[in-house]
C-alpha cells in the first residue's frame, strides 16, 4: 500500500511538470488529475508491485508449442508473449511488440519510421506484406541533397509509416482490442524500466557525439534522453519517457489515426517548421500503408517468402537461391574457398541488378525476370568457378547510396500456425536524432536511403542510377527482408535481421545453413557471415579464425578477391516450426543480444 502511495504521489507529479510543458496556465489539479485517471487505466498502480522491466538481454533459445516471440528486447518479447496467452494471436502480438519496441529499444524501434511486415495466416488466407515504408513529402526533389548534406536534420526526414502499419495489420489480420495492444508499451514508457549494457552504451553514445552535445535541433533528444546531471547511463539505471507515454496512450485511445491527424500529427509538424523540414499535415492525411502481394521463391522444395519492392529483399534473396540450387552449393563444404566464392559472386550480381533495377514499383517497372530461375541459370554461365569477376565489368552502361545497419527485427508464431515476420527501423541508429518536442518520439533519417546524386555511382558505394532517384510520394528502395519459408501451406522457418544492404546477405545466409546444409538453428544463427555488395568491390568476412581461417582468407585472394574482416554482421532473431508437431524453436542472436519468449 505504501508503494502504490508513493506511485500515485509519483504520477501526479510527473503529470504536472508535463503539463506545465504542454498546457502552460492550465489548472494543473484538474489535469493532473484526468493524467492519473490515463495512468491508472493503463494498470501503473498495478504494475508497480511487480519488479521493474529490464532489457537485459536473457533467454537467446527458448522452445514452445503455443506461442513464440523473438525481439531485441526482454520486456517487448514478453509484451508479446502475454498478448498471445491473453487470447490475441501473432499479428496481435507484432502490433504490441513492435511498440514496445520503440521504448526499450530506442535506436531503431520507432514510432517515426517504417518497415516491412510479412503474415503468413496460417489458413486459408494468403500470406501478404504489409508494406509501411516511408514516403519522400510532397515537397521533395531530385536534386534537393548534395553529396555535403548531412544526415541528421529535419530536411532527411521521410513521412512515418510504422503507426499506419501496424493499424492496417491489425485491421487484417487482428483479434484483440487495439488498446489492449498499444497499453503495455504506454505502460513501459509511463513506469520506466532499467537499461542493459547495450542500451547504456546506445545512449551514452549518442549522447556524447560532437553534433548532439552542441546541436540545438537535438536539445529534445538530450531532454528526454539525457541522464538528469549529465552522467553517463549504466546498466541498471531506470529510464522513464513521460511524453512517449502520452502520445501512446493517445494512440491507444484515439486509434492509430490521432498519429497522422490529431495532436502528435501537429507536435510533428511544428518540430519540421522550427528546422526547415518538408513535411507537411497534408503529407501525414495522405500517408497510406500498402498490403502488397509478396516474392515467392523455391529453394530444395521449400517456398520463401519475401517482401516486394519498395524492399530489395524479396527480389534479391530469391534471384540468389535460385542461382546458389542450380550451381548445387551443397557439393562443396560450407566454409570451403569454393562455397565462399559462390556465394560472394552471387551476392556482386544480385546487388548490381539491385542497383540497375530495383526502386518504388509503383513508380518505376520491376523486370519479372529477375526471379525467373532461367534468368539465374544464365547468370550462372557468365561466372567463373575460380576467378572473381572485376564488378565494373558488371555493368559498363553504369556511371558509377548509403543504407545504415541500425534496424531491428522480430519474429512471432502463435498456435495456430499465424506468422509474422518483421524488420523497421529509424534507417540510421537513433534516425535523425531529433525528438518531436513534447511528444517524445524520435524521428527517421529515411531519405537518406534514395539515390542523392542523379547519374553518379562510384567504387565506394555511392549509387546514382534511376530506379531509386526521389520523386514525391516515392518510397525509398530498402535492403530489409523479413522472409517466411513454408512447405505444404506451413510456415517453418521466421527470420530477418538488421544490418543495412547486408540484411540480405545474412538473410541468405540463414536459408542456407538450414534448408542447404541441414545445421540446426542456433547452429545457422551463430554461424560467421559474409557479404558483397557489388561497390565498394570487396568480400566483407566475420573474424571467425575457425571457419573464416587465414587459410580460406589466402586463397580468396588468390582467386581475386579483396577480402575484409569485421568483427560481426547483423542480428538475426528466428523461430523454428516443426510441420508435424507444431512445436516452436525461437532463436536470439548473440551478436547484439535478444531474447527469445514462448509457451
Amino acid at each position: 500500500m505504501q508503494r502504490s502511495s508513493q506511485c500515485v504521489r509519483n504520477a501526479v507529479v510527473s503529470c504536472q511538470r508535463l503539463l506545465r510543458r504542454i498546457c502552460p496556465g492550465a489548472v494543473l489539479g484538474a489535469t493532473a488529475v484526468w493524467c492519473l485517471m490515463v495512468w491508472l487505466e493503463l494498470g501503473v498502480l498495478v504494475a508497480q508491485q511487480q519488479p521493474v522491466a529490464s532489457v537485459a538481454s536473457g533467454m537467446h533459445q527458448m522452445r514452445g508449442k503455443h506461442g513464440m516471440v523473438v525481439s531485441a528486447s526482454r520486456p517487448a518479447s514478453e509484451v508479446g508473449r502475454k498478448v498471445i496467452q491473453d487470447g490475441g494471436n501473432a499479428v496481435d502480438a507484432a502490433v504490441s511488440v513492435a511498440l514496445a519496441l520503440a521504448v526499450t529499444w530506442p535506436e531503431a524501434g520507432n514510432l517515426g519510421g517504417g518497415g516491412f511486415m510479412m503474415v503468413h495466416p496460417g489458413d486459408e488466407r494468403p500470406a501478404v506484406c504489409v508494406d509501411y515504408r516511408e514516403t519522400a513529402p510532397a515537397a521533395a526533389t531530385k536534386t534537393m541533397f548534395g553529396p555535403r548534406d548531412g544526415r541528421h536534420t529535419h530536411k532527411i526526414v521521410g513521412v512515418p509509416g510504422t503507426v499506419r502499419g501496424l493499424a492496417l495489420a491489425h485491421q487484417k489480420f487482428g483479434t484483440l482490442p487495439w488498446k489492449r495492444l498499444v497499453q503495455p508499451a504506454a505502460r513501459l514508457a509511463a513506469e520506466g524500466f532499467t537499461v542493459d549494457r547495450h542500451l547504456a552504451g546506445s545512449l551514452n553514445g549518442v549522447l556524447r557525439s560532437r553534433s548532439v552535445r552542441a546541436g540545438e535541433r537535438f536539445a529534445e533528444l538530450r531532454r528526454v534522453y539525457g541522464k538528469p546531471g549529465g552522467e553517463n547511463w549504466r546498466a541498471g539505471d531506470r529510464l522513464v519517457l513521460p511524453d512517449l507515454a502520452v502520445t501512446l496512450t493517445q494512440i491507444a485511445e484515439e486509434g492509430a489515426d490521432v498519429f497522422y491527424r490529431g495532436r502528435p500529427a501537429a507536435q510533428l509538424v511544428a518540430e519540421m517548421q522550427r528546422g526547415d523540414g518538408l513535411i507537411t499535415a497534408a503529407d501525414l492525411h495522405g500517408y497510406q500503408a500498402r498490403v502488397r502481394a509478396p516474392i515467392r521463391g523455391v529453394f530444395r522444395g521449400y517456398q520463401v517468402l519475401g517482401p516486394p519492392p519498395p524492399s530489395s529483399g524479396g527480389i534479391c534473396i530469391t534471384q540468389a537461391l535460385h542461382l546458389l540450387e542450380a550451381a548445387e552449393l551443397k557439393q562443396y563444404g560450407r566454409y570451403s574457398r569454393e562455397a565462399v566464392h559462390l556465394l560472394a559472386e552471387t551476392s556482386r550480381r544480385i546487388f548490381c541488378d539491385r542497383a540497375r533495377h530495383l526502386g518504388d514499383a509503383d513508380f518505376v517497372p520491376i523486370p519479372a525476370r529477375l526471379t525467373d530461375p532461367a534468368y539465374a541459370r544464365e547468370l550462372l554461365r557468365q561466372m567463373s568457378r575460380q576467378r572473381a569477376t572485376a564488378s565494373e565489368a558488371l555493368a559498363p552502361d553504369i556511371s558509377l547510396a548509403g543504407e545504415s545497419e541500425s534496424t531491428t527485427h522480430f519474429s512471432v508464431v502463435d498456435g495456430a500456425g499465424m506468422a509474422v515476420s518483421n524488420t523497421y527501423t529509424l534507417e540510421a541508429s537513433w534516425g535523425a536524432r531529433i525528438v518531436v518536442k513534447g511528444a517524445g518520439f524520435l524521428l527517421n533519417n529515411e531519405m537518406g536511403d534514395f539515390n542523392w546524386v542523379p547519374g553518379e555511382t562510384n567504387r565506394r558505394g555511392r549509387i546514382g542510377t534511376k530506379a531509386n532517384l526521389i520523386e514525391p510520394g516515392k518510397r525509398m528502395l530498402s535492403s530489409q527482408s523479413p522472409v517466411i519459408v513454408t512447405r505444404g501451406g506451413r510456415a517453418v522457418l521466421v527470420a530477418g535481421s538488421p544490418g543495412g544492404r547486408t540484411i540480405i546477405n545474412t538473410v541468405i545466409g540463414i536459408l542456407v545453413n538450414t534448408l542447404e546444409y541441414e545445421m540446426s538453428l542456433p547452429e545457422a544463427v551463430d554461424a560467421p557471415r559474409m557479404h558483397h555488395q557489388w561497390f565498394p568491390d570487396q568480400l566483407i568476412l566475420e573474424a571467425d579464425s575457425q571457419r573464416h581461417s587465414p587459410e580460406l582468407v589466402a586463397e580468396l585472394k588468390a582467386m581475386g578477391h579483396a577480402v575484409r574482416l569485421r568483427r560481426q554482421q547483423g542480428s538475426v532473431h528466428a523461430i523454428q516450426i516443426n510441420p508435424d508437431t507444431g512445436a516452436l524453436h525461437g532463436v536470439a542472436d548473440r551478436r547484439r543480444g535478444g531474447h527469445a519468449a514462448g509457451f
